[in-house]
């Protein structure tokens, strides 16, 4: 019998730590090498992490709602037994279990058994945990919104203390230190309102943390410009209907429409097409363009990817835009149908409502928002008469885009979507785009 340590592996794109989800195993748990023993979530997706051996588990660090640095100890079992029970789960890919990479724990510094007792406490001339970790070359264990303010205010954050688990900064241990103050304690929970009855709390975690964070952090660094249009839709109406009549199977909506405008106009507006890398102060404007589709699932707003959706006739672009956004709902979509998109789309269908301010999916530059339609009393040459109207409602970071420019990006998609046959006339593969 042996002990094997399994440290969180490196996951992909640039990562240094994961959000434990949820631990699908407990200490004394059988396991068998491949079964999924811990979901965790990455500022880019939720990842089931397989186990490397087979074995019993020993311990597992970090509750749900806890950070594990990557390198850091997730679980210990111990090894060399001979027999184990049934996997624990059997949602485990072949792509998943070869990405997992484990790193057996160094023999000077053997793990401390579950039921040894505690260490003593650091002394007061002993370094902080933040200090340590930067003496041993650890990254520095903090949220990317903590790094910016960090680097706006000029801190180095291996000076600073962290109050969080395992030494993790948080912004108030940054914003102490900004102030030359003591950090403060971390908040008690607070006492129930007076005279409001039973109520609930749940801990926010996974998805949903990490789309308030993100949102938080793109409001308060992209100074948004918000644009609305309204568009007369009643040709692109009677266009789409007769498309679907000459084919059998998924019937196309107004999205991949939509899509295909975004994607003509774009090629004009290139500043609408890009991303800002905030830590180096650089624009990339892209070539190809990569759509992001909002979608909404029962873990949250998520934005799947069609890449490379300037190449796609209108119904390949359907049925990609389909197939992605499946896969998000279902929780299926792989780590690269999250990622990539240049420029972001996003309905609320039936909800649509007259407009909208929908946020920037940084680190983009533009988001189209598209608006319900309805059947509206418009004036055409002179005479009130009744039209499909539909508004689309658009954001743009102002840094990059102009006003100018924003509007005549929306002006452009208002023209194909007027004038629907110009779509494919002006498309990359003639008349023919329109059947693929």
């Amino acid at each position: 019998m042996s002990e094997h340590v399994f440290k969180l592996p490196d996951l992909g794109e640039g990562m240094v730590e994961a959000e434990i989800v949820e631990w699908h195993v407990k200490p004394g748990t059988e396991v068998r090498e491949g079964d999924i023993v811990v979901d965790v979530m990455t500022d880019k997706a939720n990842v089931e992490v397989p186990a490397p051996v087979s074995g019993r588990v020993l311990r597992t660090t970090g509750e749900p709602g806890d950070t594990v640095a990557v390198g850091a100890e997730l679980m210990a079992l111990e090894v060399g037994a001979t027999s184990a029970s049934p996997p624990v789960s059997g949602r485990g890919t072949e792509q998943e279990r070869t990405a997992a990479v484990d790193e057996p724990a160094p023999p000077s510094t053997p793990s401390q058994p579950e039921n040894s007792p505690a260490p003593a406490p650091a002394s007061a001339s002993e370094p902080a945990p933040e200090a340590r970790q930067a003496a041993r070359g650890e990254p520095v264990r903090t949220s990317p919104a903590v790094r910016r303010r960090a680097k706006e205010a000029g801190v180095d954050l291996a000076t600073v203390t962290g109050s969080g688990p395992r030494g993790r900064i948080l912004m108030r241990d940054l914003e102490a230190q900004l102030s030359g103050t003591a950090a403060p304690a971390a908040p008690a929970a607070a006492p129930a309102p007076s005279g409001v009855g039973e109520f609930s709390e749940t801990k926010v975690i996974g998805v949903r943390r990490l789309i308030a964070s993100r949102l938080q952090a793109t409001k308060q660094q992209i100074p948004h410009f918000a644009y609305v249009e309204q568009v007369d839709i009643t040709a692109l109406e009677s266009l789409r209907r007769r498309l679907n009549e000459t084919r059998s199977g998924s019937a196309l909506t107004y999205l991949p429409f939509i899509g295909l405008a975004l994607i003509r106009a774009v090629r004009d507006f290139p500043q609408c097409n890009a991303h800002f890398d905030d830590e180096r102060g650089v624009l990339r404007q892209f070539e190809r363009v990569h759509l992001g589709v909002a979608t909404q699932t029962p873990d949250g707003l998520k934005v799947p990817v069609v890449h490379d959706a300037d190449g796609r006739s209108l119904w390949q672009l359907a049925a990609e835009i389909r197939r992605v956004t499946t896969a998000a709902r279902d929780n299926t979509a792989t780590r690269e149908e999250m990622t990539g998109s240049t420029v972001t789309i996003t309905s609320l269908g039936r909800l649509g409502g007259i407009a909208s301010t929908p946020i920037i999916n940084a680190p983009e530059t533009s988001i189209i928002g598209i608006n319900k339609a309805v059947q509206t009393p418009v004036v055409v040459n002179g005479q009130i008469t009744v039209r499909l109207m539909m508004n689309l409602s658009s954001s743009f970071d102002h840094r990059f885009v102009d006003g100018h420019d924003g509007a005549s990006l929306i002006q452009a998609m208002r023209g194909y979507l007027e004038e629907p046959a110009i779509l494919f006339i002006d498309g990359i593969d003639g008349i023919d785009g329109i059947d693929g």
